[in-house]
């Protein structure tokens, strides 16, 4: 089994309904992600997924958060657009454009800041 990974990033701003203290306010963060999946094999060129392919099913993805108020994308109407969250869209998208890849999702991480992290996987 391997697993493979890749790290991207993306900026985008957002707030926290019902929450008590400054992220009730609207505010920004440079989003760090790493999204890993699994690949059983390896193809005969020795590859579980090309990263340029990762990566750009990734991107597809991380596009439609960067550079936007998170709580104005519809997935987010309901649910607050916290890390948590975050990395579930991130997940949940991934898994179903990767369904065809020969690869599974393992695992996204999304980090606000250096120190505080959230890591979603099923």
């Amino acid at each position: 089994m391997y697993e493979i990974s890749i790290k991207t990033n993306f900026s985008g701003a957002h707030y926290l309904k019902g929450y008590e203290g400054k992220c009730s306010d609207l505010h920004g963060h440079n989003w760090m992600v790493e999204i890993a999946v699994l690949a059983e094999k390896v193809d005969k060129l020795g590859m579980g997924i090309d990263f340029y392919i990762l990566k750009k099913e990734s991107e597809e993805i991380i596009n439609d958060l960067d550079h936007k108020n998170l709580n104005d994308i519809p997935y987010f109407k309901k649910d607050n657009p916290s890390s948590e969250n975050i990395a579930r869209f991130i997940y949940q998208n991934l898994k179903a454009n990767l369904a065809k890849k020969n690869v599974e999702i393992s695992w996204v991480k999304v980090s606000e800041t250096l120190n505080n992290s959230v890591t979603y996987w099923e």
